[in-house]
């Protein structure tokens, strides 16, 4: 199963993008969408796993992927889903790295605004790879782009099967049936479309190609259904440094087809030294963090209530719940448990905030929901993890979650040490006492972060 740790970081017009890294060391490798994109259901098909763990290199690089806006884990709800708007989504992402420049893989739809963000952005891209993408629309069949786009609108179901079956000619029906499930949930009908009409219609970059000096490596498939050879040839005359390498075979994503052919050419391509040590240590993801844990009360007695789909209904509002709030205080969602999560934080402050957020947003959803509720109950503690294939371990995780263990159903627990680095700020503790937690021989002072919401603010 491919693992990564999903972040979450704000672009500079005040839109929260989702990215997920996968390795600790090597160089960062963006590998950006070709259209919609979800980081979670695109890897359920077994195809798309394979081959980002075979672009890791064993290690020698780390995989950044992300959602862009309007799809995904990232916010859902913007008017503009423009290919200016979608660099931004790339530069936060980059910023968020803290690595001095990164190699960016980009194909289909995600061609355009990676080209905007290497032409305004040269001195943070080392090599750029552009498969199967274009720089204008003006290769584009416009028939057969306003009938594909008309269908997404008019039915999405069926417009989502019927990319599938046309970016990848032969595909098995399950193959079909994971293609479009994973397109619906990853972004609405309206904003999918939004999207070909921009690539098919509105798209031209080629007065910015001229800045874009990087070592670039285009590659497109001969029988590309999606976007036509030439499109390819034409990137690739107009890049100063483009050097153009023709694939055989006629399925539009990288990872059917040929996937080798792809991943072979990449592999000579990129250079495969190691990183400096600085940015290894980095990416490491060590140093003192505040670890969050949070838990359903009452789970099992939830189903037996509701049945299994019901619950499971709950179970997905809760989970949308909490990832909006990691996703607004800039949490590190590092694995769910079931019935709940465990996140870390590089600040306590920003744990104490979601915690409370968290809460407050359960209470709101229980006062218009009372005969499924959700009773969450959170703990918080702080210490120096080991991280190792992007989980934490150690002392600092066990003890949170024996601390999240210890509450009741809508508190907050913490150790002292998350009360004593969030001191000055505005937090209101209750002093509980000392406690002996299950596996450990010395006592955890405790408090409760007091967060109550006032009757007049819930009505």
């Amino acid at each position: 199963m491919y693992r990564q740790r999903v972040q979450f970081t704000r672009t500079r017009d005040g839109v929260t993008i989702a990215y997920g890294v996968t390795g600790e060391h090597g160089h960062a490798l963006l590998f950006l969408t070709g259209w919609v994109s979800h980081l979670e259901t695109d890897v359920s098909q077994e195809a798309v796993g394979q081959f980002l763990e075979k672009l890791a290199g064993g290690g020698r690089r780390r995989i950044v992927r992300f959602d862009f806006r309007g799809t995904g884990l990232s916010d859902r709800d913007v008017a503009d889903t423009s290919a200016e708007k979608r660099a931004l989504d790339l530069e936060a992402v980059v910023d968020a790295l803290g690595v001095e420049r990164v190699a960016i893989f980009a194909w289909a739809m995600s061609g355009p605004p990676v080209l905007l963000y290497a032409a305004a952005h040269p001195e943070k891209v080392s090599h750029l790879i552009l498969y199967g993408t274009l720089a204008s629309s003006s290769v584009a069949n416009p028939a057969l782009a306003r009938a594909l786009i008309d269908l997404i609108r008019a039915d999405w179901n069926l417009g989502s099967r019927t990319v599938v079956q046309y970016i990848h000619p032969g595909a098995d029906p399950q193959t079909i049936e994971l293609g479009s499930a994973f397109q619906r949930a990853a972004a609405s009908g309206e904003t999918a479309a939004q999207f070909l009409h921009e690539a098919y219609f509105e798209i031209d970059v080629r007065p910015c190609l001229a800045r874009i000096t990087v070592p670039t490596l285009v590659l497109h498939r001969r029988d590309d259904p999606a976007i036509p050879f030439s499109a390819g040839r034409e990137l690739a005359a107009l890049l100063p440094n483009g050097a153009f390498e023709p694939l055989p075979g006629n399925a539009s994503p990288p990872f059917f087809g040929d996937p080798e052919s792809v991943l072979n050419a990449v592999d000579r391509f990129l250079p495969g030294d190691e990183p400096p040590a600085s940015e290894a240590a980095a990416a490491a993801g060590t140093g003192l963090l505040t670890i969050l844990f949070t838990d359903i009360v009452g789970s099992t007695a939830l189903t037996q209530r509701l049945g299994d789909a019901g619950a499971q209904d709950v179970l997905r509002e809760h989970n949308a719940i909490v990832r909006d709030r990691l996703r607004e205080h800039g949490g590190t969602e590092l694995k769910t448990t079931g019935d709940g999560f465990m996140a870390s934080f590089p600040s306590a402050s920003r744990a104490l905030d979601c915690a409370v957020a968290i809460q407050q947003a359960f209470t709101s959803y229980n006062d218009e929901r009372r005969t499924d509720a959700i009773r969450v109950r959170i703990g918080l503690n702080a210490g120096e993890p080991v991280a190792e294939e992007e989980d934490l371990f150690g002392t600092a995780v066990q003890a949170a979650a024996r601390i999240a263990g210890r509450a009741r159903p809508g508190q907050i627990l913490v150790a002292d040490v998350v009360r004593q680095l969030a001191a000055g700020k505005p937090f209101r503790f209750v002093r509980l006492g000392h406690f002996q937690l299950k596996g450990f021989h010395e006592r955890f002072r405790l408090f409760e972060l007091a967060w109550q919401m006032p009757e007049r603010a819930r009505r």
